[in-house]
């Protein structure tokens, strides 16, 4: 059996590859992702995704490390489109935030990287999952603000939790939205020759 080792804190990523039969040994990568510039946010979460996997991997003899990171993308209004959403800096800022998104729909890519440690085998691939945002209230923003939950989001929301409430559809991996997808993982396994099924537990 070959070794997970995701290179992230995230509760929700972890759980996702818990209940798909994997126990990653879970390694901060500790990558100041300010110093990653991108242009469009897909890019930027391919970025991010290589150097968390690439920092991970460094500090390891074995195992296929998994590096991700995710991003909002809005077509509209126009002060957004284009612009890459991460975590809001403050709840003033999430609140804007909701106020701008609310009836729109944004694209939530998730960036994925694999480096399978000791043949050096690395492969890369963004998903992509629309979100229609529904038109919660202003009293309904400021206790979803007021949770806190919006602060450590992408884009301000999630997918699984209070967040769910104020997501009209979604199209594509549901998986995706919460911070990695599982058949894109899949391809990327085999693409650095690691079988699938050799990474499940028993």
């Amino acid at each position: 059996m070959t070794p997970v080792i995701l290179a992230s804190t995230s509760p929700t990523r972890l759980r996702v590859l818990r209940a798909a039969g994997l126990r990653p040994e879970v390694i901060p990568s500790e990558v100041d992702e300010s110093s990653v510039v991108r242009g469009r946010p897909r890019d930027l979460t391919l970025a991010l995704a290589e150097a968390k996997a690439a920092a991970v991997a460094q500090r390891v003899e074995a195992g296929v490390v998994i590096g991700c990171d995710s991003l909002l993308e809005m077509a509209s209004p126009a002060e957004l489109a284009g612009l890459p959403l991460g975590k809001p800096a403050s709840a003033a800022q999430a609140r804007a935030l909701w106020r701008q998104m609310a009836g729109q729909t944004g694209i939530l890519f998730t960036g994925h990287h694999v480096i399978d440690v000791k043949s050096g085998r690395h492969a890369s691939e963004a998903g992509a999952t629309a979100i229609r945002f529904g038109r919660p209230t202003g009293a309904e923003i400021d206790a979803y603000i007021a949770s806190g939950e919006p602060l450590q989001m992408a884009g301000a929301f999630s997918l699984d939790g209070l967040g769910g409430w104020f997501i009209d559809e979604i199209r594509g991996d549901y998986n995706n939205v919460l911070g990695i997808s599982l058949p894109l993982l899949r391809r990327l396994f085999a693409a650095v020759g690691v079988p699938l099924a050799r990474l499940w537990q028993a």
